[in-house]
């Protein structure tokens, strides 16, 4: 009979939690394919609403993006490629420095946003809560 130690109930809980963030993903991806979106894309959506306080077509950096999702800096230049090739955002070059690279919203993501959020609010509900 195995003993449990503090590390194995660490070691558990740790697996807990990915398995969670796992089928949460999975709901979400189900949830929001219909809208052509998945959930790594609506994350970028819902970090570019929350960035984006008073006028539209205001701009969040990239690497501030890179600091609150889990993808590759490679991944997330593909995301945002791909959104901006669906007209969902719009990306510039830091006049500033011209090593920066700025994305903002266009008036389709942001209504597409509005749209699937309720979606991605239930699911985080029913798999969370409880």
């Amino acid at each position: 009979m195995a003993t449990t130690t503090p590390a194995s109930r660490l070691e558990d809980q740790w697996r807990d939690i990915l398995a969670v963030h796992a089928r949460t993903m999975c709901e979400i991806d189900r949830a929001l394919h219909p809208h052509g979106l998945g959930a790594s894309d609506f994350e970028v959506l819902d970090i570019l609403v929350a960035e984006t306080v008073t006028e539209p077509g205001e701009h969040c950096r990239v690497q501030n993006i890179a600091d609150r999702v889990h993808l590759s800096q490679s991944a997330l230049s593909r995301l945002i490629g791909r959104l901006e090739k669906d007209g969902l955002v719009e990306r510039t070059v830091c006049q500033e420095d011209r090593r920066g690279v700025w994305v903002a919203l266009t008036p389709k993501g942001r209504a597409l946003h509005a749209e699937v959020l309720p979606l991605q609010r239930a699911v985080l509900a029913r798999m969370l809560q409880g």
